[in-house]
């Protein structure tokens, strides 16, 4: 703009912070980035170059806090997503839980497995905004020559998913077993080795095609609730931290909310938890998403679909806003350096 201050158009001119899990989020697909207003700087009118190195490195920021700043109520989640938990892990709230796994079990068993999390977060999300952003680029260009297309964003947002969930379902899979109440595994080396040794490979990726059922309608809710949002907090789409904070958690919470039952069915595939499959006689292993769909029902009837849904939004509603609200700032910041170097 050839000022130190630019308009930047955000939320819809880039793309969401990732899936949560399973993580982002969450959860991201496409959006549709606003037309750019006179006198705006638009991120993509900056090289491509740059403009890819400062998503991966926005992405990635976004992805480990938005995985580790609310890990312990995601450890409570697991727990309460339980369909046949020990008595000594039976909860009633979220507060109830943190306090008594903190008194009873140690103060760092909340953060079990965060480490996994973290290492697979930063690539994953660093690859989902590098996928979207250059496939979102040149898909626009051929279906609507340059200008914004829907369905760019839509094929973008969808295998950028793909990747996302590829690199952080293994993770996810470590993770969910290390916070489950009396896990076996000393580390996460440990569990992956034994996991790897008693169950093969495919267990790391048993529910992968449940977790893309889940992250699809995640990310649609997640991007209908958080443009409705913006429309009615920041219509002129500048770099706006409460915005993005306030919308960011009312869509993290109404998309959490609505797929609830497919995180359930998530859980129950990558913990395989025995107690709950041999009282419905289940040997071996459980896979797909029908058989899981069928047990938890066997398990919980109706009810069973909407176990740790206060968790779940009680550790999305942050989580959303954590990620959108920081990749929006570095998206900010490091647009602005490079301007100001240019200029």
């Amino acid at each position: 703009t050839g000022t130190g201050r630019m308009e930047l158009s955000c939320g819809v001119g880039g793309s969401a912070a990732a899936p949560p899990g399973p993580g982002p989020p969450h959860p991201a697909a496409a959006a549709a980035p606003a037309p750019p207003m006179e006198g705006t700087e638009e991120y993509e009118s900056l090289p491509s170059g740059a403009s890819l190195g400062t998503h991966m490195m926005a992405g990635a920021v976004a992805g480990i806090m938005e995985h580790t700043v609310m890990y312990p109520v995601d450890s409570v989640k697991t727990r309460m997503q339980s369909l046949q938990p020990d008595p000594k892990a039976q909860y009633r709230s979220v507060y109830e839980a943190l306090k008594k796994i903190v008194l009873t079990e140690g103060f760092w068993r909340p953060l079990r497995g965060i480490n996994v999390t973290m290492l697979g977060a930063g690539p994953a999300h660093a690859m989902y905004f590098a996928c979207y952003e250059k496939m979102k680029k040149s898909l626009s260009e051929t279906l609507q020559h340059g200008g914004n297309s829907h369905l760019a964003n839509g094929i973008a947002g969808s295998v950028a998913t793909l990747l996302h969930d590829a690199v952080m379902n293994p993770a996810e899979v470590v993770k969910q077993r290390m916070q489950m109440f009396n896990s076996p595994y000393k580390s996460v080396l440990s569990c992956i080795r034994t996991v790897q040794r008693t169950e093969g490979f495919g267990a790391f990726y048993r529910s992968y095609t449940t977790q893309l059922t889940m992250n699809v309608p995640f990310q649609a809710i997640h991007f209908i609730t958080y443009e409705f949002m913006q429309e009615q907090l920041n219509p002129r789409r500048d770099y706006n931290p409460r915005s993005h904070i306030v919308s960011g958690a009312i869509a993290g919470a109404v998309a959490a909310a609505a797929t609830t039952p497919l995180d359930v069915c998530k859980t129950l595939l990558n913990t395989q938890e025995n107690t709950a499959l041999s009282s419905v006689n289940i040997s071996g292993h459980l896979s797909g998403m029908v058989n899981a769909f069928k047990t938890v029902y066997q398990l919980g009837g109706v009810s069973g679909y909407f176990r740790g849904v206060q968790a779940r939004v009680i550790y999305q509603m942050p989580s959303t806003a954590i990620a959108w609200s920081v990749y929006e700032f570095f998206k900010y910041f490091l647009t602005k350096h490079k301007l100001e170097k240019r200029t």
